[in-house]
């Protein structure tokens, strides 16, 4: 365990789905945030029995109206002071609409103390190629980007977003600089992006983030790491909820910024040193460990249900949903890896 947290005392409201068993959404959120020495009230979009991945799930969505009436719940009890914000999966473009009134009356309560409230925003939309959520969510997200202080798209929703197709290094920057100039938003990390069939990461993924200047301008650094043949539900969760602690982090450790909007650096520091690289890298260090781990697991998992040849019976189902078990992110058993990271990874000027 870590003798002193790594950031000062932090509230944060987390908004995203929830699983009963399982590691998604909330489930992973909470348990990050208060490992590393935050105060979380969790506001769940979703009750599922487990994720969607497994192909089969029990469980209902919740509303507009249930999420802004469990928001007006907390005020009535004068438990809405938050410094943070994080937002996931919402259901729907009216969800989406609910929890950004929710985010924008949060930060209409700090308008006079700039920097004490910070939004972090995962507009999870899609992945590989295509849209897993009504098509309506795509403007109610673009809405609300202007509002947020972070973002953390996927390549694919970067692409939705900035209406930029990715394809290389160059049309990746296009994106970046597109959503600073027309959201104005003031932070941007994609979270993964795989430009391997143009050659330039061969067997690698990387994240990329940039911190606009003041007259929006991108200042751009990549992170480049393993790829894993293997997919995991869950790692936008898990990177989200590690960004917002590396993040205030690094701002509460650089002098005068944590009173700053939106915790924009001055216009002359440099891209490697901004606080979102900076945390960008102990985010990544802590996401590879743990996958690893959790990949080390999975296999182990996996050894006997290869031995019986399970899938090949009956029920043809049964193959997928042991191994959606076996893929599920080893967190308890690898809090050493989300404290205190040991692989390291740094950031690179682009």
């Amino acid at each position: 365990m870590v003798e002193d947290f790594p950031v000062p005392e932090t509230r944060v409201l987390a908004v995203a789905s929830h699983v009963v068993s399982g590691n998604v959404g909330n489930k992973i959120a909470v348990f990050v945030l208060q490992s590393l020495g935050c105060e979380v009230s969790a506001l769940n979009t979703v009750q599922f029995s487990n994720h969607t991945g497994y192909g089969q799930w029990k469980g209902s969505r919740v509303s507009a109206e249930e999420i802004t009436d469990l928001y007006n719940g907390l005020k009535q009890s004068y438990l809405d002071e938050f410094d943070m914000m994080l937002t996931g999966y919402i259901p729907g473009a009216a969800a989406v609409n609910a929890v950004g009134a929710i985010a924008k009356e949060l930060q209409g309560k700090t308008e006079s103390a700039p920097g004490t409230f910070f939004w972090v925003l995962d507009p999870v939309m899609g992945d590989n190629g295509r849209l897993y959520v009504a098509e309506d969510v795509v403007p109610a997200y673009r809405s609300l980007i202007p509002y947020a202080d972070l973002i953390l798209p996927n390549q694919f929703e970067a692409e939705v977003l900035s209406e930029v197709k990715i394809n290389d290094m160059e049309t990746l920057k296009q994106a970046i600089r597109t959503m600073h100039e027309k959201f104005g938003i003031p932070h941007v990390m994609i979270t993964s992006v795989n430009l391997e069939s143009t050659g330039l990461f061969p067997d690698h993924l990387c994240v990329v983030g940039s911190t606009m200047t003041s007259d929006r301008k991108a200042r751009l650094f990549k992170i480049q790491f393993p790829a894993m043949d293997c997919y995991f539900s869950g790692t936008g969760d898990m990177f989200g909820a590690l960004t917002v602690v590396r993040m205030r982090e690094a701002v509460s450790k650089t002098p005068g910024l944590m009173g700053v909007s939106s915790w924009v650096s001055e216009d002359s520091v440099d891209a490697l040193d901004l606080p979102l690289a900076r945390a960008a890298e102990k985010v990544v260090g802590s996401m590879h460990q743990v996958l690893s781990k959790t990949l080390e697991s999975m296999k182990a998992a996996l050894k006997p249900a290869a031995n019986a040849q399970i899938g090949d019976g009956p029920d043809a189902n049964q193959s997928q949903l042991v191994r959606s078990k076996a893929s599920e992110l080893r967190l308890v058993r690898n809090l050493s890896c989300l404290q205190n990271p040991t692989q390291e990874f740094k950031a690179i000027r682009i």
